[in-house]
């Protein structure tokens, strides 16, 4: 019985070490084949072969021409270590401000980084202006690593665009592109210093042209793209497939900070007009019509008598404006400027401020029902009107305000029947800063009216630091009572 067991068991271990050697021999046979076989034809890898090799180039072309740029700026904070208790109003009501002298300001350095692209051989940068915006120093970093302090020569707040200059020359430019024959769905790369990552390149599509309404700039135009932009790739270059300058990227929407799928760039053309103004004149200067225009809506179309609704209503006409010198009139639809198709109130906006001051401009326009065209001679879009108000004594300190021109009731949308002075602007160091805002009216302080910038000098300029102000403001169509110090 022993005998008739060992003998299974070595039939069994026979059987398997020959079926083991069978199995690895074809093991060893398919990996042979597979081995063996042919690559995959020419026909199939030819296309992507050569779309990689051109995306490689195009980036080539781009990467000597972007420069990261960072800024250093000074910032002062008043901190006590006991502010929460020294502003508490019961702390008020029993103190005063007697220990208001405890404050003392800090003085710290904030940097940021972003990006520029290099657009003339002898040093010319394009860039954001909140890249180098109330900098103190730039230092800009090239390609091959070296660096040069950068000068501000001039900045756009409206389009968000600065031009910086280094002492450097035989720079490699990057060649200025037809921002205007992108459509939606070309591809385009993105390349800048996301994260202080040194001259990196995204890829996506040109998602849409013409975005405005975005919040982001007073003159907006956007392209919106689906390649990567990141914080730290503002200023940096948006470029088509032939390696041109087509955009500069200026931001993301986004919930997170971070990259979403939705990213926004000012056209070339646009960058290119801002930079020449700033080179010759030192600020920019924009055509200027003198109208106050809305978008003509569904509802609108059909009380004007328009078959589709687009083109730029005329809502106002200020006074001695080359609007008010041609013959236009409040409620003319203005849908074409020298040929060109006006879409919308922007449109308008832009095209305008991108054509220069004493330039004569055929207007297409609609006038109850029927097709005319307008002879404007544009004039020169004038500067914000900014008071001294930064002199003016007491808590409304740091506060700029501007009379009611007919400009001004435009730029912040303000009735004829409201009268006072607009706020332009606030220091972030005012008392005001945080409760006014730009475009509020300030329409009395302490009960007493203010209809000009001398009636708002003449109330505030003897003001002690620790008076109490009440104002009546108007905004946004609302009237409400603010107070401020005390």
């Amino acid at each position: 019985m022993r005998s008739k067991t060992l003998t299974y068991i070595f039939t069994f271990v026979v059987a398997g070490i020959i079926i083991g050697f069978f199995i690895a021999g074809s093991f060893k046979r398919e990996t042979l084949t597979l081995a063996e076989k042919e690559p995959l034809p020419a026909s199939s890898t030819e296309l992507l072969s050569k779309l990689n090799d051109s995306l490689s180039e195009i980036a080539s072309v781009a990467m000597p021409s972007i420069v990261s740029i960072s800024s250093t700026q000074t910032v002062e904070m008043h901190d006590t270590g006991l502010n929460d208790l020294f502003n508490d109003p019961f702390f008020h009501q029993f103190f005063g401000n007697q220990f208001r002298h405890h404050e003392h300001p800090r003085k710290f350095q904030q940097s940021s980084l972003g990006s520029g692209v290099i657009v003339s051989a002898d040093g010319y940068i394009l860039t954001n202006n909140h890249v180098v915006q109330n900098a103190d120093k730039l230092v800009v970093a090239l390609a091959n690593g070296t660096q040069s302090e950068g000068k501000v020569i001039g900045t756009d707040p409206k389009s968000d665009l600065a031009l910086v200059k280094i002492d450097k020359d035989n720079l490699q430019p990057l060649k200025l592109g037809d921002s205007d024959a992108l459509k939606a769905g070309e591809i385009v790369l993105a390349v800048g210093i996301p994260f202080g990552l040194s001259h990196t390149v995204t890829m996506g599509i040109v998602s849409a042209v013409g975005r405005s309404n975005v919040g982001i700039a007073e003159y907006e135009d956007f392209i919106q793209t689906d390649a990567a932009i990141n914080p730290g790739n503002s200023g940096g270059a948006l470029i088509n497939t032939r390696g041109e300058l087509v955009g500069i990227n200026t931001a993301i929407f986004s919930t997170s900070g971070g990259y979403m799928g939705v990213g926004f760039a000012i056209p070339a053309k646009m960058a290119k007009t801002v930079m020449q103004s700033l080179i010759e004149h030192g600020k920019v200067i924009r055509g200027w019509l003198g109208v106050n225009i809305q978008n003509v809506t569904p509802e609108l179309a059909k009380h004007f008598s328009l078959e589709q609704h687009q083109g730029a209503l005329i809502a106002d006409i200020g006074e001695n404006t080359p609007a008010s010198k041609a013959d236009l009139q409040r409620g003319d639809i203005i849908i074409s400027l020298d040929g060109k198709e006006v879409k919308d109130a922007t449109a308008l906006k832009n095209m305008v401020a991108a054509t220069a001051p004493g330039t004569k401009v055929t207007l297409g326009i609609v006038r109850k029902g029927e097709n005319k065209e307008v002879t404007v001679t544009l004039g020169e879009f004038p500067e914000k009107e900014r008071t001294a108000a930064a002199a003016a004594k007491g808590v409304l300190n740091g506060l700029h305000v501007v009379d009611l021109t007919t400009t001004v009731r435009a730029r912040y949308n303000i009735p004829e029947d409201i009268t006072g002075v607009a706020v332009d602007d606030i220091d972030p160091q005012s008392a005001a800063a945080g409760i006014l805002q730009s475009g509020d009216v300030i329409r009395q302080i302490n009960r007493q009216d203010i209809n000009s910038v001398k009636d708002f000098l003449g109330v505030t300029e003897n003001l002690p630091n620790d008076a109490s102000l009440l104002l009546l403001v108007y905004r946004n169509g609302v009237h409400t009572y603010i107070t401020i110090g005390g």
